[in-house]
């Protein structure tokens, strides 16, 4: 008869399974641990249960591993919140996603509202991606998140609009290049009828909404413009404008001010991409304040904005 296996053993597979690999859990692990120890534990645990839980490269469940971490999963994935909550500490513990420009500039002052109502507060924040944003809710690791609402969300996201934001060229201070139809008449025949503007553009992935949404309003127009440098944030977009790799395309944030060696440019036919609070289930009352509270904050932005 196989011993029944030990809770430690069921842990560590759940953090190597969660991660997909044992170096990745590793680094997850609430308490340190070593790559050995990991990797021994979790064979310990197959020998066990008499079979093999994953294939380690590429990683793997196989289907009797999949079959316990469908069992196990719902217990430690819930463990620290049950904890806390306990403790009395997740009733002050905010779990945050957004974009790094939002998470420097516009939350400290919210923040700063929020610990007269949870003197306790404690603040996990994580400067992400939309992409990533969608991946950290559909798997509940952020309470809520400030991004630009898309279809990438998960299914079960609701959200709350905050702000409508426009979407605006970056080019270097010493370029000519006054308006978008000036880069159109410089462009080229695209060879089906459409032009093809030849200025090298930056912007983020083809993924993140910002980017599908502006090339979806290119080919309305019946223009082509391929991106030649794709960077992982808005935040660096400035940068290789700045050093005369090409002409970016952004979101203008507000508070987030360009630097001396660009110069931003309107769009203004151009459909605005739209922020807010995105957030799975029932809200715990931490994040509902701070929904309220960032609400207030976006309306104060709205009226200083309008011209």
């Amino acid at each position: 008869m196989h011993p029944y296996p030990k809770i430690h053993h069921l842990e560590l597979f759940y953090y190597v399974a969660k991660h997909e690999g044992i170096t990745s859990a590793v680094r997850h692990m609430p308490y340190g641990i070593q790559q050995p120890a990991v990797s021994g534990q979790v064979l310990q645990l197959e020998r066990d249960l008499g079979v093999k839980l994953f294939n380690r490269r590429p990683f793997a469940l196989t289907a009797e591993g999949a079959q316990l971490y469908a069992v196990i999963a719902p217990f430690f994935s819930q463990l620290p919140e049950v904890a806390g909550k306990l403790r009395g500490e997740e009733s002050q513990h905010l779990r945050l996603a957004a974009g790094v420009t939002v998470l420097a500039t516009h939350l400290p002052k919210v923040f700063n509202d929020m610990r007269a109502r949870f003197p306790r507060l404690r603040l996990t924040l994580r400067d992400s991606t939309v992409s990533q944003i969608g991946e950290l809710l559909a798997a509940q690791e952020v309470d809520i998140a400030i991004t630009i609402i898309d279809g990438s969300l998960p299914r079960s996201a609701r959200s709350v609009e905050l702000l409508r934001l426009p979407i605006v060229m970056l080019v270097p201070t010493s370029s000519s290049i006054r308006s978008f139809n000036s880069l159109c008449k410089d462009g080229k025949d695209d060879g089906a009828g459409g032009i093809q503007i030849t200025e090298p553009l930056i912007s983020v992935g083809n993924t993140e909404p910002m980017s599908q949404q502006f090339q979806q309003e290119l080919r309305k127009r019946g223009i082509r413009w391929d991106t030649h440098v794709e960077v992982s944030s808005l935040k660096l977009i400035q940068s290789y404008v700045a050093q005369g790799f090409g002409v970016g395309i952004t979101v203008d944030i507000p508070g987030d001010e360009v630097i001396p060696e660009v110069r931003r440019i309107a769009l203004p036919k151009f459909p605005p991409v739209i922020a807010g609070l995105v957030y799975t289930g029932q809200l715990k009352p931490i994040a509902a304040a701070f929904l309220e509270i960032v609400k207030l904050r976006a309306a104060e932005l709205r009226r200083k904005l309008q011209p």
